[in-house]
């Protein structure tokens, strides 16, 4: 009996010991209004570490003038008279941030609950949009060209340039669209230095795909194009099907421009922009972009429930490349990638972020208004109001881990 009962016990504690290899702890999602904290030390930092990344990236906080208004036709000044404004626009916080790793809170800073513009990084809202109309089937392929999704009387896609232009193409900012949108033309958009507007209307047009050109006009139709086949606004979309699942709080708003309310199905509705370039666009708190954030650190799934399709994200993902080589590190709008594409001649760009993983992810806005995304080390950062990268920042946050 003694040999049979220490037997049973050697094979009973190899199953209890076997079990946690097995099961994997289970994510941890933080409830609406609600983000548990850890002590850094409890969750894998040198909390003296941490603490200098934080007291580093502090110091780094963009100068500029926090109005808005005033700086935004400073930073585009080279637009010059197409730099108006005609979106809303307040004055920002100062600079502020969260550090999440394995899930809880790590560090903040600053003013994180302030829902203030991002810039760019409502182009990745936007593509997430997209994705939703993808998965959705209103958009069967994002290669197919987006002329033949639009109603009749919509003359977005209608040129002989225009018609050849494809979802794809602009998801990565190289359709090369020509015309003019809410006042505002393509040419218009980062236009050579040196030159006056009637030269830049004379730009050298190039077939959509070959060339990478960072745009927002192309961004906007990209938004308008989308609002035609979600019939519905895409802030609507947004909300119901990303945000309000993700537990985001009632603060942020997409924001339309002025001139920006068009017809669809005979409603009025806004047509939102990608960006902040002529104000408007997303304005959120540090929070609700961490959210976001932890939902693609968690593949597009949130406690259980997928709401980003892994297909999506894997697109995503994927870096563009182009026949001039350009672009190379750029996913779908505005993700970017740290492992870029070879390019045409086989040579290989150096990361965006020099040692940090190939498999991060930046989704990036002027201000400078960061999402660092790195599942490799179980890391969601926000920070925003920066000046200029959040490398070596990351870097620091990075280095301060203790166990990976």
């Amino acid at each position: 009996m003694t040999r049979r009962f220490a037997l049973v016990s050697v094979l009973l504690s190899l199953f209890v010991v076997s079990l946690p290899a097995r099961q994997a702890a289970k994510p941890y999602f933080p409830p609406a209004g609600k983000w548990e904290a850890r002590d850094g030390a409890a969750i894998g930092f040198d909390k003296a570490k941490l603490d200098e990344a934080i007291a580093f990236v502090k110091t780094r906080e963009n100068q500029r003038t926090k109005d808005l208004a005033v700086d935004i036709p400073q930073t585009f000044g080279n637009e010059a008279p197409y730099n108006n404004l005609i979106g809303p626009t307040q004055v920002r916080a100062g600079m502020n941030g969260v550090v999440i790793h394995k899930g809880y809170v790590a560090a903040t800073w600053g003013d994180v609950d302030r829902a203030d513009m991002t810039f760019s990084v409502t182009k990745t809202f936007l593509s997430t949009v997209v994705g939703e109309a993808v998965e959705a089937g209103k958009i069967k392929s994002i290669d197919d060209k987006v002329a033949g999704y639009m109603p009749k009387g919509v003359d977005l896609f209608t040129s002989e340039h225009n018609a050849k232009i494809t979802w794809n193409q602009l998801l990565r900012q190289t359709s090369d669209w020509s015309g003019e949108l809410f006042t505002k033309p393509d040419w218009a958009d980062r236009p050579p230095r040196g030159q006056s507007p009637e030269q830049w209307k004379q730009r050298a047009m190039v077939e959509p795909g070959a060339k990478h050109e960072y745009n927002d006009v192309r961004v906007n139709v990209l938004s308008l194009a989308t609002l035609h086949v979600m019939k519905e606004p895409l802030p609507v979309v947004l909300k119901r099907q990303i945000m309000d699942p993700i537990g985001a709080s009632n603060t942020w708003h997409w924001e339309a421009y002025e001139n920006a309310t068009v017809m669809v199905d005979g409603k009025p509705m806004p047509s939102v922009p990608g960006g902040g370039h002529h104000g408007g666009g997303m304005f959120i708190n540090a929070w609700d972009m961490a959210r976001f954030g932890y939902l693609f650190l968690r593949d597009g799934n949130w406690n259980g429930q997928q709401l980003v399709q892994p297909a999506w994200i894997k697109m995503a993902r994927t870096a563009t490349v182009t026949e001039d080589g350009s672009g190379n590190s750029y996913g779908f709008m505005n993700w970017y990638l740290n492992d870029p594409a070879a390019r045409p001649d086989g040579t290989r760009p150096n990361p965006r972020l020099p040692g940090l993983p190939k498999t991060a992810v930046e989704f990036v806005g002027n201000g400078n208004n960061y999402v660092y995304v790195d599942q490799e080390n179980d890391l969601v950062i926000v920070v925003r109001w920066i000046s200029g990268s959040g490398g070596e920042f990351y870097n620091k946050v990075v280095g301060s881990l203790q166990q990976r």
